[in-house]
């Protein structure tokens, strides 16, 4: 059998000299679990754990070599996960191209990002009408890009990477869907990897993004020119690197904890107290990632605020197990700082950047909206020193955080957050009805199809994944357990803030943000469903078997809901048959 929940139980971030104080010995009744007063083994291994391989019987079992084995085991670090980013990929560019049309946001977004890498701006398109977006299927880029600007009321870094497939492909539905289906991919490596590292299990961080592949909802986000999907994929990077991060700042520490005579490495309070990591480059990476999600919808500020939290905290769980007395004041000593300008100045210099095409435009009312504010109805005041292109800036910004707060115009698809969890309001981004013999309508449908694009996750990974937060949150809560508190701050940063807005236009397709986090508490859920290592085998046989099973079930549940996700035309009592819920007509 394999150890693929092996290191479900390790934790982490325990300090290796706590008493038990009698709040701790009442919550032993929940599943608390603190330190124990003489951690055994040796210290190196709390900090940085090592990977869970196959048991021996296991390849025994199949007949495989040792040397064939040992293997195929290095190999599966990096095989595992590009066979399920290979699977991913394949379903979300085949037949890219369809629906042939302009659908939901992308009426917008296609077009903006047209304009930008174009112009440096995004203009109205106006002077064509409602049938601008008729005149640009046809024509396939022969348009004229228009030069009155336009107001928009997202940052450009999502409709610049929309722009580069645009470039390359041509402005038709598969060049403005291409990079958000190559982001959409190589985030489900990035989760493979991610899910690996903090699992110390190859099966399981395959799995987390395995779940990720056959979500509806990220299979949508990922065929559609919408910003969403992007900011995603750079939460998921930042996320990614802030864990290699850590992983590096522990073999740090760990190699300058000393040996004793018997070989083992032991906490150590002097080297723990004064310990300085040096220079951290993947946190400097994540505050470039972050900095391309604020970039790309304001939301991602949430999300830079909660992972600097969660990465301080990080450290100090690191100084922690190395026997630090005082960690919450070594790391405001020596790691705070450095953490807060590896991140924000560095994510703010990335957001002023991205406008470059936008500063860089011509202020005499030629250029991009509100460029020229500065030196029309900006003038005076007390911030005149100030650069012109800088005021006007922050002048747009001031303008469009106004028309996000008081965003209420209603729509049919809008839904609270509340719903978002267990589906409840879902958005169809394209429908039509085909008559039999038309558009893929089979010609003895005997009635009209339905033919449709709706953005819904599967539904059994996301009711599945309802209980997965409750586990991770207790886990968190009552086991100490460092990977439960990342997931739960993943999905609270991206998910949290929308309670905030209840009363604004929202939809559910924003949840595609913090999806990658519920994928992650579902693996990790299933990981403790399967059995930390030491069980027995049939706890192991047991455990694997409800676990497959739930796999499967969601996996037949993506299946049969492909039709809706990828615009084919299916008899409408077909279709009706896959309302499961009145909502989501």
């Amino acid at each position: 059998m394999t150890t693929t929940a092996s290191s479900m139980d390790l934790r982490q971030d325990q300090a290796p000299h706590d008493r038990r104080p009698s709040w701790q010995r009442r919550l032993r009744r929940f599943g608390y679990a603190p330190a124990a007063d003489e951690p055994s083994g040796d210290v190196r291994d709390r900090l940085v754990p090592p990977y869970a391989e196959p048991s021996p019987r296991l390849w025994r079992a199949l007949g495989v070599p040792p040397l064939l084995a040992e293997r195929l085991t290095r190999w599966s670090g990096w095989g595992g996960p590009l066979l399920v980013t290979l699977m991913a990929g394949v379903m979300r560019f085949w037949n890219l191209g369809s629906p042939r049309a302009v659908i939901f946001d992308e009426t917008y977004y296609a077009k903006d990002a047209w304009a930008l890498v174009h112009r440096g701006f995004e203009v109205s398109w106006d002077r064509y009408g409602k049938s601008a977006n008729d005149m640009v299927l046809q024509q396939h880029g022969n348009l004229a890009i228009p030069t009155d600007p336009a107001y928009v009321v997202h940052p450009p870094v999502g409709k610049y990477v929309i722009g580069l497939g645009e470039l390359v492909f041509g402005f038709d539905p598969f060049g403005w869907r291409f990079m958000t289906a190559l982001l959409g991919t190589l985030s489900v490596l990035l989760l493979c990897r991610i899910g690996r590292r903090m699992f110390r299990s190859t099966f399981l961080g395959c799995l987390a993004g395995a779940l990720m592949a056959v979500d509806g909802l990220h299979f949508v986000m990922s065929r559609t020119s919408l910003l969403d999907g992007v900011l995603m994929f750079f939460v998921v990077a930042a996320f990614g690197c802030l864990v290699v991060d850590r992983d590096r700042a522990r073999e740090r520490l760990a190699a300058a904890l000393p040996a004793g005579p018997d070989g083992r490495v032991r906490p150590d309070e002097r080297v723990a107290d004064a310990f300085r990591f040096g220079w951290r480059p993947w946190r400097w990476t994540a505050g470039v990632m972050l900095g391309l999600a604020v970039g790309t919808k304001w939301n991602g500020l949430y999300v830079l605020a909660a992972f600097c939290v969660m990465t301080v905290l990080w450290d100090v769980g690191t100084r922690k197990v190395a026997g630090a007395r005082r960690p919450y004041l070594a790391v405001l000593k020596y790691d705070t700082g450095a953490a807060f300008v590896a991140t924000v100045p560095v994510a703010l210099a990335v957001y002023l950047v991205s406008w470059t095409g936008w500063i860089l435009s011509p202020a005499d009312g030629t250029g991009g909206y509100y460029r020229n504010w500065a030196a029309t109805d900006g003038k005076g005041g007390t911030w005149t020193f100030l650069p012109d292109w800088l005021r006007s800036l922050w002048h747009y910004e001031h303008e469009v955080y106004n028309f996000h707060v008081h965003l209420d115009q209603p729509h049919t698809y809008q839904s609270n957050p509340w719903s978002w969890i267990v589906l409840g309001r879902p958005v169809s981004y394209f429908y039509e009805s085909p008559s039999p013999g038309a558009d893929g309508c089979p010609v003895d449908a005997g009635q009209k199809c339905a033919r449709e694009v709706l953005a819904i996750g599967t539904p059994l990974l996301w009711w599945a994944a309802c209980f997965a937060i409750l586990y991770v949150l207790w886990r968190w809560a009552f086991r100490r357990d460092w990977r439960a508190g990342a997931i739960a701050c993943g999905i609270a940063a991206g998910y949290l803030p929308w309670f905030h807005y209840q009363e604004r236009t929202i939809f559910l397709f924003y949840a595609v943000v913090f999806l990658p986090f519920l994928c992650l508490a579902v693996a990790m859920m299933i990981g403790a469903v399967i059995g930390p290592r030491g069980s027995t085998d049939m706890r192991r046989v047991i455990g694997a078997s409800a676990a497959g099973v739930l796999v499967l079930l969601i996996a037949w549940n993506f299946i049969y809901f492909w039709p809706l996700y990828t615009g084919q035309a299916i008899p409408i009592d077909s279709w009706r048959s896959r309302m499961w819920l009145d909502t989501w007509v």
